[in-house]
């Protein structure tokens, strides 16, 4: 089975050509770069840089491929959870590929592409825990199967990769603003600055990064003069803090799978922010000190990419899935119910 799959959720604009056998017969990932300017994305000019970019990495995707378009088995894009304007584009796009050509056409939640990223070159048992770190969304899932997934914590305000790209503006470093922080932290004091710890007291699975921006703000307004040593540490005092929130979530994991009879060896962080170095060590050691390995994609598809896309479709292809050309795209799709 060959599939042509399509990821336009945000500002990437990605294309991949994959089989049941896992091998990536072309891939390619556009980032839109007009969006730097702005310190985040602007939806309009997202979706406008969608349909310029997507006929044209298409046509180089199979031509990477050396396939013909006729020799694809399934057509797939996401539908959800995205930018509007964004998903409208993929999926018409994919959809009349499809059509024209009479194959099915399959819509993917994106969320589901990054949960199953990790099955990809991991070996999976179910059920396992799956931390969701990306700029939109903070998740903790229970995956009981490959299409059983229960939410056990999310965020209240601002995702983890949001907060990333908002300190880093706050301190005038480019945007996306996760890599600037991580490599600024590499140079810092993580005790250099007090940040506070939201939700500390709850005890549950929930975020918030919210507090932990303004208290930025605030340390960043009263240092005007700031240089480049007060930039680092400020960065490594922020990742640490992230860092302290997600390893008290795996204690709190621990206590729950014990209090209900939940046996899991793995933990897999998925999404953008789970290419962070830093945060990936962290979260491992404290993770094994309760017997769970953390494991993580294909660097190519920690970010939003069609690869995980492609994956999804050939994963739930297992159940037998069927063809939906009705679908309508939902900016707010959930994996679960």
């Amino acid at each position: 089975m060959i599939v042509f799959a399509v990821e336009t959720s945000c500002d990437e604009t990605s294309v991949c050509i994959i089989n049941k056998n896992k091998e990536i017969l072309s891939h390619i990932v556009f980032t839109q770069e007009n969006h730097e300017k702005y310190g985040g994305v602007i939806p309009e000019l997202a979706s406008r840089a969608h349909l310029q970019i997507l006929q044209k990495i298409s046509k180089q995707a199979i031509s990477e491929s050396k396939i013909n378009l006729s020799q694809i088995d399934v057509f797939c894009a996401t539908c959800g959870p995205g930018l509007v304007g964004g998903l409208l584009v993929g999926s018409i796009f994919t959809k009349s590929l499809a059509l024209g050509l009479k194959k099915p056409f399959v819509p993917i939640n994106h969320l589901e592409g990054h949960i199953l990223s990790p099955t990809f070159n991991n070996s999976l048992k179910f059920p396992h825990v799956c931390f969701l770190l990306t700029g939109g969304h903070t998740q903790i899932y229970l995956v009981n199967e490959l299409n059983n997934f229960e939410l056990l914590g999310e965020t209240l305000d601002d995702a983890i990769g949001e907060a990333f790209d908002k300190v880093a503006k706050l301190l005038k470093l480019p945007y996306p603003g996760g890599p600037e922080i991580e490599n600024n932290a590499k140079k810092g004091l993580i005790k250099s600055h007090d940040l506070p710890h939201p939700l500390e007291s709850k005890k549950n699975l929930n975020f918030s990064f919210s507090g932990i921006k303004t208290a930025v703000n605030l340390i960043v307004k009263k240092n005007p003069n700031y240089d480049n040593k007060f930039i680092q540490n400020l960065s490594a005092t922020f990742q640490h803090k992230v860092v302290e929130i997600l390893q008290s979530k795996i204690v709190i994991i621990n206590k729950y799978l014990k209090e209900n009879k939940i046996s899991i060896s793995d933990i897999t962080l998925v999404g953008g922010v789970a290419a962070n170095k830093y945060i990936y060590s962290e979260l491992s050691n404290t993770a094994k000190k309760f017997g769970y390995l953390v494991k993580l994609p294909e660097k190519q598809m920690l970010s939003d990419n069609a690869a995980m896309i492609g994956w999804a479709c050939i994963q739930k292809s297992k159940k037998n899935i069927k063809s939906d050309y009705n679908f309508k795209v939902n900016p707010r799709l959930t994996v679960y119910n």
